[in-house]
């Protein structure tokens, strides 16, 4: 359905909320008949092979045997229902927040964060670089998607993705939702696969947190949500509550504490930055081992290559590059 003057006609929305009509593209395109453009963004994401790649990157645990742990995919996908849930209660485009949650880990290294350190310190020691996934996901609908002509995708989006972590809040409401909602969603559903990993047991998490922040992962989300949405009603800013904010930040300390750096998950982050490094010095030596690209710069097609591999692809490179099993005599 379109409005008089020919554009896709969004929901009924709040004055703060970013419009569709008003979006900004590096290169401009043709309304479409009945899709928005932040409609069109994330159907441009949804069909990427970073996308579909991430189903094979890390959450927590590397490479898990088990089949219900969360991969990148469902962590993007849980992110993006709950920022749509915050969204609508707030009035606030739900098609923006769904775009930039599609987007905002594709350009997460394989392992998860262990794999991001690791690049990143490569990267620093040895070529004066950095690697942070934010600004990866961004390379990664601006350049490196459809042959390394990007996606072309709205400058909200684009600012969503790049500011949902580091510094830096992002210039919409929309942005600032998955921002928060990011950090929500993985802290919840981590505790529920280190509950099914064994690594902690319900009587070790924080009883002063779970008092106030609820016992089950639906409690949790229910009240942190619900927060969000009272404390956000008005204003220029996605806030939390103090009481309900501090109680947050400590759960999600004591996930770092006992889950993020401990073991097994630090044991298998060692490992895991040791097969990305080797990885990439091994590529810097043999380069042409890459795929075609564009790119002329070599540590730039280094750092794509080896940021857009799935786990067990790196995993598989790894044993066959370094592994080699034995011929016969």
């Amino acid at each position: 359905m379109s409005d008089p003057a020919g554009l896709p006609r969004e929901p009924p929305l709040g004055p703060r909320a970013a419009r569709a009509a008003d979006a900004v593209r590096a290169r401009a395109e043709e309304p479409h008949p009945f899709r928005t453009a932040f409609q069109r963004d994330r159907d441009r994401i949804l069909h990427t092979t970073s996308f579909r790649r991430l189903k094979h990157k890390t959450q927590v645990f590397v490479a898990p045997a088990g089949d219900h742990y969360r991969t990148r995919l469902t962590h993007t996908l849980e992110v993006s229902a709950v920022s749509r849930t915050v969204a609508r209660a707030l009035q606030l485009n739900e098609d923006l927040v769904e775009a930039i949650a599609m987007g905002h880990d594709l350009g997460h290294a394989p392992f998860g964060h262990a794999g991001e350190a690791a690049l990143d310190a490569i990267l620093r020691e040895r070529h004066g670089r950095r690697f942070e996934h934010n600004v990866q996901s961004l390379r990664v609908v601006d350049v490196l998607e459809r042959g390394g002509g990007g996606l072309n995708l709205t400058e909200a989006v684009r600012d969503g993705i790049l500011h949902h972590t580091g510094p830096g809040l992002p210039a919409t409401l929309e942005g600032q939702i998955v921002r928060l909602m990011d950090r929500i969603a993985y802290v919840n559903h981590d505790i529920e696969d280190a509950l099914r990993a064994g690594v902690i047991t319900e009587a070790d998490l924080p009883a002063a947190e779970t008092a106030v922040l609820g016992a089950t992962t639906s409690e949790r989300l229910t009240t942190l949500v619900a927060d969000v949405v009272a404390h956000s009603a008005e204003g220029d800013r996605i806030r939390q509550s103090p009481e309900i904010g501090g109680a947050f930040l400590r759960l999600r300390r004591f996930m770092f504490q006992n889950v993020y750096l401990a073991p097994p998950a630090a044991d298998e982050a060692h490992r895991a930055r040791g097969v990305v490094q080797a990885l990439f010095s091994w590529f810097l030596e043999h380069p042409e081992m890459l795929p075609p690209a564009p790119e002329p710069d070599l540590v730039r097609r280094v750092t794509d290559f080896v940021a857009g591999m799935t786990d067990r692809y790196a995993l598989r490179l790894y044993r066959d590059t370094f592994m080699p099993s034995e011929g016969p005599l």
